[in-house]
């Protein structure tokens, strides 16, 4: 059974997992640092991780995720110990996390940390937009298909 594992904070395309996994009828596990609502399904979970550090969220996915179910996150040391897991992993803007482009994510990552304590750069990646979420249903549509065929043969 797939099961999607959100990275709950801050994650903006939360609804629109909802809706594609009742249509697959997948489990969700929503991974969090404090309580949030989710709709009341019993496929739907939500796990609140309290302890004394930012990632223990990320750290509880890590260590659950594994081979055929997906973790929805934008955090990228996240996606990295996933696809280590065996996971499929997809970043809410739709583009997926994979052994070839997670190292290229991280480098860019740390290059813009670099660039923001030295002032070169300001603010975060631009808000979601339609073709955002477009890009992201269809992705995440692609990568239930795949794993489901895979499971089936």
């Amino acid at each position: 059974m797939i099961t999607i594992y959100i990275d709950g904070d801050g994650c903006p395309v939360k609804d629109e997992v909802y809706r594609v996994a009742d249509r697959y009828q997948l489990n969700v596990t929503v991974v969090a640092n404090k309580a949030m609502n989710v709709p009341q399904n019993p496929r739907i979970k939500m796990i609140v991780v309290r302890s004394g550090h930012l990632d223990a969220a990320d750290d509880w996915i890590a260590e659950n995720a594994g081979k055929n179910d997906i973790v929805i996150t934008a955090d990228i040391p996240l996606a990295d110990r996933s696809l280590k897991k065996g996971a499929r992993v997809l970043g809410t803007t739709g583009e997926e996390f994979t052994e070839d482009n997670v190292g290229d994510f991280v480098a860019t990552r740390e290059l813009m940390q670099t660039l923001r304590q030295s002032g070169e750069a300001r603010g975060g990646p631009p808000p979601m937009d339609k073709k955002d979420k477009s890009r992201f249903l269809g992705k995440l549509d692609q990568i239930i298909q795949a794993i489901t065929k895979t499971l089936s043969s």
